[in-house]
């Protein structure tokens, strides 16, 4: 029998919890464990019980998503469910998994779920610390092995709460650091912090927008608090004029 990830909901509205339980009923890897209709509710569930994926929405009474994001635990992906676009990049700051804009359409919904499960299993495989790099290359210690990783082969770097996904040509790992203590450990003038959350590798630009960067057909959020610093660095001594 696959294993099923357990989940919860939360939304003051009744139909929008309706909506997003059928998609939940419609998914076979996801087990439906609660519903609330606030995040106080939520949050006292959570002081006891260990959910996979939290399904939150943003504007409620009382205590609204984002302010309930930054109060419980790291143990949980969360999917953001909300009918208001403008809170997109505040919300990615805070690492959720996807942002979903009502009325949630089944494929977004399923493609979200699927991208919180894979880095469920990322955590699971045991990796667990970087060791200090060599002048080509980090070295990622999983269990007895030490899997080398090469910096041309690293794309870019996405923190999730306590730990970071690499992403490279050859594959993704995870380490139980936080996005500032890997950027120490890299080359300055080959990795970039772009946004809270991103490390990129900067000869794998593609190209670069108001407020994102192109990597590998992935669109790498470019954060206000970081551009003016990237741009100077990494662009503008590098860009051709008349």
């Amino acid at each position: 029998m696959n294993h099923r990830y357990s989940c919860i909901v939360v939304d003051d509205e009744p139909l929008a919890r309706q909506g997003v339980k059928l998609h939940i009923d419609d998914t076979e890897q996801l087990d439906f464990k609660a519903e609330f209709g606030n995040a106080i509710k939520a949050g006292e569930y959570l002081s006891d019980h260990d959910v996979d994926i939290i399904y939150l929405d943003i504007e409620m009474p009382g205590l609204n998503g984002l302010d309930f994001l930054r109060l419980i635990p790291n143990k949980s992906m969360v999917i953001l469910t909300t009918a208001y676009p403008q809170y997109a990049l505040e919300a990615f700051e805070l690492e959720v998994v996807d942002y979903l804009l009502k009325p949630i359409k089944f494929d977004r919904f399923f493609k979200a779920t699927t991208k919180a499960i894979d880095i469920i299993k990322l955590k699971a495989t045991g990796i667990s610390e970087l060791e200090p790099n060599t002048e080509t290359d980090i070295y990622i210690k999983s269990d007895r092995k030490y899997i080398k990783l090469s910096y041309a082969d690293i794309k870019y770097i996405k923190g999730l709460k306590d730990y970071v996904i690499v992403h490279t040509s050859k594959g993704k790992y995870i380490t139980a650091l936080n996005v500032k203590t890997i950027l120490r450990k890299l080359p300055e003038n080959q990795f970039a912090r772009v946004s809270k959350s991103y490390i990129i590798n900067i000869n794998k630009i593609i190209s670069v927008d108001i407020d994102s960067i192109s990597i590998d057909n992935e669109e790498i959020p470019l954060g206000n608090s970081y551009k003016e610093a990237f741009l100077k660095r990494h662009i503008n001594n590098k860009l051709l004029k008349r």
